[in-house]
C-alpha cells in the first residue's frame, strides 16, 4: 500500500495564493509589492506594485552579472523576467507545486534544483545568488556557507527580504531572522557590503491591504462557516469548540484582531535590499 504524502501546510498556502493571483490579477507574483509615492495603497494596484518590487530588483543587479541562481523561485516570475533580460537562470524550489508552475512560465530555460537551499548540491559557479523573500526561511549558517560555495570570486548575494526588529512587545506578524543576528552573522564570512536599503515603508502598505481583506471577506467568511456548523450541527460545534478551542483563539488573534497591519509590520519589521560582494580568495 502506497503512503501518502504529507503535504506541507505552508506549501498549500502558497499555491493557494498563485491560483488566487493568476484568476483575480494575472499575476504569478507571490512576493510583497514596492509601493512609492504617488501609487494608491489599492488592491487594483497590487500587480504595478509587485512589478515595481521585481524591478527594484533588477535594478540592483550590477552590470557584470551574467549567471544567477533564484534561490526560493516560487512560480517563476523573477526567473522569466532575468531570462528576458538575457541573464543565464537557475532555480532552487524545493516546493513540487510551485516548481510545476515555475517550468511551464520560464519554458525549460533553466536547470532547477527541486531541494530546499541546503541540500543543493552543484558544481556551478554563479554571478548572483538572489534570495527574493525567501531569505527568512533558511538557517543563517546554512545560507551564508552554501553562498559563499556557489558563487564566483567577486560574485553577488542579494537579499530581498524582511527582518525582525528589537522592538518590545509581541508582534501577531510571524517570519523573518532577526536583524541584529544577521549582520553579526555575515561579517564572519567573506562579503563585502555594497547597498543596504531599507524599503519598510515602500513595503508595509501591503499590510493594509491584507489587514483590510481579512475584515472585509476573510472574518465574514470565518463567522459564517461556524454559524452554518452550528445551525445545522450543534452537538459538533460544541465538540470542535471544546476541541479546538485554543487553536480557534489562536487563529482570532493572529488573522481578525487587526494587529497584522502597516503600523505594526513597520514597527515589528524592517525590509530590506541589500547587496553584498563576495570578496576575493
Amino acid at each position: 500500500m502506497n503512503k501518502i504524502k504529507k503535504i506541507d501546510s505552508k506549501e498549500v498556502g502558497l499555491a493557494s495564493a498563485i491560483i488566487f493571483g493568476k484568476y483575480f490579477f494575472k499575476t504569478n507574483d507571490l512576493h510583497y509589492g514596492y509601493w512609492p509615492d504617488g501609487l494608491k495603497v489599492d488592491i487594483s494596484n497590487i500587480t504595478i506594485a509587485q512589478e515595481n518590487h521585481s524591478g527594484l530588483i533588477l535594478s540592483a543587479i550590477p552590470p557584470e552579472v551574467k549567471s544567477v541562481l533564484d534561490v526560493g523561485c516560487g512560480a517563476g516570475s523573477l526567473a522569466s523576467r532575468l531570462i528576458a533580460k538575457g541573464y543565464s537562470v537557475d532555480c532552487v524550489s524545493p516546493s513540487s507545486i510551485l516548481t510545476n508552475e515555475a517550468k511551464k512560465l520560464v519554458d525549460n530555460k533553466c536547470e532547477f534544483f527541486e531541494s530546499t537551499y541546503e541540500q543543493v548540491e552543484t558544481d556551478k559557479k554563479y554571478d548572483i545568488v538572489i534570495f527574493s523573500e525567501s531569505f527568512q526561511y533558511i538557517h543563517l549558517a546554512n545560507a551564508m556557507q552554501q553562498t559563499v560555495k556557489f558563487l564566483k570570486p567577486g560574485g553577488y548575494m542579494l537579499i530581498c527580504d524582511f527582518f525582525k526588529t528589537d522592538a518590545v512587545g509581541e508582534s501577531a506578524l510571524g517570519g523573518g531572522h532577526d536583524l541584529k543576528e544577521f549582520y553579526s552573522t555575515v561579517v564572519k564570512y567573506p562579503f563585502q557590503l555594497q547597498k543596504d536599503t531599507d524599503i519598510t515603508k515602500q513595503t508595509a502598505p501591503n499590510l493594509a491591504l491584507i489587514d483590510d481583506m481579512l475584515k472585509q471577506v476573510g472574518h465574514p467568511i470565518w463567522n459564517m462557516l461556524f454559524d452554518f456548523i452550528h445551525s445545522r450541527h450543534p452537538f459538533l460545534y460544541g465538540i470542535l469548540l471544546w476541541k479546538f478551542k485554543k487553536k480557534i483563539a489562536k487563529i482570532n488573534k493572529k488573522y481578525f484582531s487587526g494587529e497584522r497591519n502597516a503600523d505594526n509590520f513597520a514597527r515589528f519589521k524592517s525590509y530590506r535590499l541589500m547587496l553584498y560582494k563576495k570578496t576575493l580568495q
